[in-house]
């Protein structure tokens, strides 16, 4: 199985656009251990030659040109991407569907609550049905796809921002609303959990003794973004656990036995972005390392 990543940023990427954080601003002026990253999606191959993409990120056409596994390899009209499978419907996972309307067949896979939402935005229907056929999927059912073996899960999340103000009060929403997924091959069991609000135990069970773990790393600490001055949400809020603290990510994992452990879905705030911060290293030391865009991994 090969992993690579596409993106490694959380909604926005980093820098964001309209963002001069010190942090933001170290990613602006590519200072030393301050690279540039685009929004979380990662492809995954069975093969090497027919790749699963999950999440379309706004960022896709520029993801694509720096993954030449993903260029056309043939005829007038080609993708090495034969389906896109969606956690969320979140305009990070979303947005670069309308990149990929050019007459290109693949299986655009996603839970029911997901569709849904593509469906009450006329502007995917630029996505041809004789091209793109749209498949509903059942949680935890395991879903053959290009020689992998996918299993969609729910876990704590929340609806996604611009449905908000649909939810009647009810942010958490359904449990197709923030997915993981585990991805199975040839004795190798995988997880990408890009959002997720809590551990509950039967999270951490799902979890235990994983081969590798790509996890939800958008903010260090709960009030990042307030102390930062750019935001009046906490991390709870936004519906994403937090790296630090006696709730946070690293502690939850501690006892996992994970063979390896990434933090994905990373926001422009988070100290960790800055490869020489003393909370990069303090990750490190639990084990954890920080995804990067084009990070590649075989196993």
């Amino acid at each position: 199985m090969r992993i690579v990543v596409l993106g490694s940023a959380a909604g926005g990427g980093h820098p964001q656009w309209n963002c001069h954080t010190p942090a933001s601003l170290r990613a602006w002026r590519e200072d030393d251990g301050a690279s540039r990253r685009t929004q979380a999606s990662i492809a995954v191959s069975a093969d090497g030659e027919r790749w699963l993409l999950i999440n379309a990120s706004p960022d896709f056409r520029q993801q694509i040109l720096a993954t030449p596994a993903l260029w056309p390899q043939r005829d007038l009209r080609h993708s090495p991407i034969g389906a896109v499978l969606l956690t969320s419907g979140e305009i990070d996972h979303i947005a670069g569907l309308l990149s990929m309307r050019e007459s290109q067949r693949f299986d655009l896979y996603a839970s029911e609550r997901v569709l849904a939402v593509l469906a009450e935005n006329a502007i995917f229907d630029s996505l041809n049905p004789e091209y793109v056929a749209r498949k509903a999927f059942a949680l935890d059912q395991p879903l053959d796809l290009l020689g992998l073996r996918v299993t969609p899960f729910s876990v704590p999340g929340k609806v996604p921002l611009f449905m908000e103000s649909r939810s009647a009060g009810d942010l958490a929403g359904s449990a197709e609303e923030t997915l993981g997924l585990c991805i199975e091959h040839d004795g190798h069991r995988i997880f990408f959990i890009p959002g997720c609000a809590s551990m509950p135990q039967s999270l951490r069970q799902r979890l235990r003794g994983a081969a590798l773990v790509f996890f939800d790393g958008t903010l260090w600490r709960d009030d990042e973004m307030l102390v930062a001055g750019v935001s009046q949400k906490t991390g709870q809020r936004m519906g994403h656990m937090s790296i630090d603290g006696a709730g946070g990510t690293m502690a939850a994992f501690d006892d996992l036995d994970v063979a390896r452990k990434i933090f994905i879905h990373i926001n422009t705030t988070n100290p960790v972005l800055n490869a020489h911060a003393p909370e990069r290293a303090e990750a490190a030391a639990h084990g954890w390392e920080i995804s990067h865009d084009g990070m590649e991994i075989s196993l």
